[in-house]
């Protein structure tokens, strides 16, 4: 036993041979799975009735009535749920629709083509999206980048839900290569990423603290603009359409849990999930929120090393929200990305290694975990892989102090 936990501290266990053969065995059991499902599905939907592509359906269910001019008929439960039922089937699971009025614009592009083609147009451009911002981050010809980028099992949940999270890191990761390079760039990707707000809490603390105040006048502008054109297009019906349907998405899918305490990879959740009441669930989430928050601010302001503050920031901004699912595990990519950057730069230390692989293969079983045990994965990997990051910032800022070098990250 011994023996094996000084594996796990030293990672050596984590060799380039292991790692290509397990990333090898994911990809291809993601593409059989993925394969899977289509030559099973009938028509548009898979061989349990669910639409191919699952929470897509809603974006184009919702992109329909955006092309019938009624834009804000999605924030309708009542009506979304009856289109995608018009469009799937009435046996069809309901697909909430739960954006800003930002994204739809974007569903009513994809609804102007069939549903395949419009699949496979938003996935395929989504993850190379996302494939160009890790490689920009790592900057590496090795092509071992390609697979693990690939393989990162958040990928295959991603493809399976046709969620947004490809879209979500790549926007993430690529306005955090541009931070200090084109601020003005990384403002507008900052901005770009108002449609899913809740991502947002802690991007502009991290700025502000910094006095990166060009990427936060540029974000701003940027949301601003969008709010401008939505509003110019839609009217203002769709804001307050938006706003009534918060009170459904609080109180059904994120205090009642009818979308899934195991899906919810939240502090929220897990108190919710061993049946913790809303007060302690609150609590909970703000307590860690607040300590996420305080620990960036210091982050930031230090003369850490930006490859840290960039993974802290992606890894902090999962843990400080109650509502983000397995899908949103994308957002993990860019922080992975950037920790092992960091890590070849300067060495790895103890438990590193063996951190960054758990934080690598959690998204794999950080819905089916939860489902069958009730014991959640992902919150507690994600909160060690923050604290790894932390005491790495801390130990190179003491030697930074204790040699009287200080620095601002490029």
């Amino acid at each position: 036993m011994a023996g094996f936990i000084d594996l796990l501290r030293s990672g050596a266990w984590v060799t380039r041979e292991r790692v290509r053969r397990i990333a090898l065995v994911v990809l291809a059991a993601s593409v059989l799975g993925a394969g899977f499902l289509v030559a099973t599905s009938n028509g548009l939907n898979d061989r349990f009735g669910r639409p191919l592509g699952a929470d897509f359906s809603n974006v184009y269910a919702a992109g329909t009535y955006v092309l019938d001019g009624l834009p804000a008929a999605p924030f309708d439960p009542v009506r979304q749920y009856a289109r995608e039922q018009a469009i799937f089937g009435q046996a069809t699971p309901f697909h909430g629709w739960h954006y800003p009025p930002f994204f739809l614009g974007l569903a009513a592009l994809l609804a102007t083509m069939p549903y395949w083609l419009a699949l496979i147009a938003w996935q395929g451009t989504t993850l190379g999206l996302y494939l160009w911002s890790i490689r920009s981050i790592l900057g590496t010809r090795d092509p071992l980048w390609l697979l693990l980028a690939l393989a990162f099992p958040a990928v295959f949940i991603n493809i399976g839900q046709a969620h947004n999270g490809f879209l979500t890191a790549a926007l993430f990761g690529a306005a955090l290569m541009q931070l200090d390079r084109r601020p003005w760039l990384a403002g507008v990707l900052f901005g770009l990423l108002a449609y899913k707000p809740q991502f947002g809490l802690l991007i502009p603390l991290v700025l502000i603290v910094s006095g990166r105040w060009r990427v936060v006048f540029a974000a701003a502008a940027t949301v601003a603009l969008l709010a401008l054109a939505v509003t110019l297009a839609f009217g203002t019906e769709v804001w307050t359409a938006f706003l009534a349907s918060t009170k459904f998405t609080r109180d059904i899918v994120l205090e009642q849990g009818q979308t899934g305490w195991y899906k919810i990879q939240s502090v929220f959740s897990w108190v919710r999930m061993w049946d913790g009441g809303l007060t302690l669930a609150y609590a909970a989430q703000g307590l860690v929120t607040a300590a996420i928050a305080a620990a960036l601010v210091w982050l930031w302001r230090s003369p850490a090393a930006y490859t840290l503050k960039a993974a802290a920031l992606a890894v902090g901004c999962l843990l400080a929200t109650p509502y983000s699912l397995d899908y949103d595990l994308m957002l993990l990519a860019p922080a992975i990305a950037y920790f092992c950057v960091d890590g070849m730069a300067r060495g790895f230390v103890a438990w590193e290694k063996t951190i960054l692989a758990l934080l690598w293969i959690v998204p794999l079983i950080a819905r089916s975990v939860p489902e069958m045990t009730l014991i959640p994965l992902a919150v507690p990997a994600m909160l060690l892989a923050f604290a790894a990051l932390l005491h790495r910032a801390i130990s190179e800022t003491g030697a930074l102090q204790a040699s009287g070098v200080f620095r601002r990250a490029p």
